[in-house]
């Protein structure tokens, strides 16, 4: 349509794409080390409220991403120790961890309605974001944006490449065969639960701090549970969340241009169109059962018990 730019829209879906990529890909750390956690949607907004308030508090952005990190990581070691070493159904410990971090962001967050944080400033690379086209779409954002493409980066590198990446995907596909060769299971796991814990925290302060710099209760609004989808969308791999994120991120950002531009369809099919889509993805790429199996952690979700 005439009233949407494609420079602004590439360059919106980046910036509405990194809180959700952010989440994503610590939970794909933590699924492929055999654990599902699905109290992401509950660390974010966890983050959301504690980096927003260590903002405010200190002025720094740069603390409040810090503090997020920190609040989501806090939330995800209730997780480590429910599962990890009391036992607990992987699943129904995500679902109360994401009740709980509802609950208590809402508490702590009561002062914070209606504040403005302190703005994230955008990195400044001189004559490159000046360069036409590619300089506003790639080179004109903050740095958590280029944190989250570092981090799929660095993800894939570390699972493919290293020692450690070998172990946790081993530990994925078979905790009893990796305990027998004398890896310390439970410990790694631990690790990476607080990995996907930080992950998240930044996610849900990148929502209150720079997507939509304000605090709402209960704004991350789903998110968590679509980087949860995303991880099975991208097939337990980086780049591939990378891809989910950006295309849930592209048509979150379409709809809104689509709602300014005065599209004569009712607001609320296009708020729900990003969901729509990405349930309907998921549908087609779950279709084929046996290779969505083959990709996924054979020991996803099971308890670990450590026989000495």
């Amino acid at each position: 349509m005439a009233g949407i730019s494609i420079e602004l829209l590439l360059a919106s879906l980046m910036v509405a794409a990194t809180p959700i990529l952010l989440a994503a890909i610590g939970e794909l750390v933590v699924e492929k080390a055999g654990v599902l956690n699905l109290g992401v949607e509950g660390m974010m907004i966890t983050g959301a409220i504690c980096g927003f308030a260590v903002a405010v508090e200190t002025g720094s952005p740069t603390l409040g991403f810090a503090g997020a990190a920190l609040g989501g990581a806090a939330l995800s070691v209730i997780f480590a120790v429910l599962t990890q070493l009391l036992l607990s159904n992987h699943v129904a410990t995500g679902l109360a961890l994401t009740l709980f971090g509802l609950g208590f962001s809402a508490l702590i967050g009561q002062g914070y309605v209606g504040v403005k944080p302190p703005s994230t400033p955008q990195i400044n690379l001189g004559v490159l974001s000046d360069i036409p086209f590619l300089g506003p779409v790639l080179l004109s954002h903050d740095l958590m944006v280029y944190l989250g493409l570092a981090l799929v980066a660095a993800v894939w590198a570390v699972l493919k490449f290293t020692r450690t990446g070998l172990i946790l995907r081993a530990i994925g596909e078979s905790h009893d065969a990796a305990h027998a060769l004398g890896y310390k299971v439970v410990r790694l796991r631990f690790l990476a639960i607080l990995f996907g814990g930080a992950s998240a925290g930044l996610g849900g302060a990148y929502l209150s701090l720079v997507r939509v710099p304000q605090w709402t209760e209960g704004m991350t609004a789903g998110a968590g549970w679509i980087a949860l989808a995303l991880v099975v969308f991208g097939a337990w791999k980086p780049w591939r969340v990378l891809l989910g994120a950006y295309l849930f991120g592209g048509v979150s950002v379409l709809q809104l241009n689509l709602q300014a531009a005065g599209l004569k369809v009712p607001v609320e099919l296009l708020s729900m169109s990003p969901y729509l889509i990405t349930i309907l993805v998921l549908v087609i790429m779950s279709a084929d059962k046996r290779r969505a199996a083959l990709n996924a952690p054979a020991a996803l979700g099971r308890v670990f018990h450590a026989t000495t």
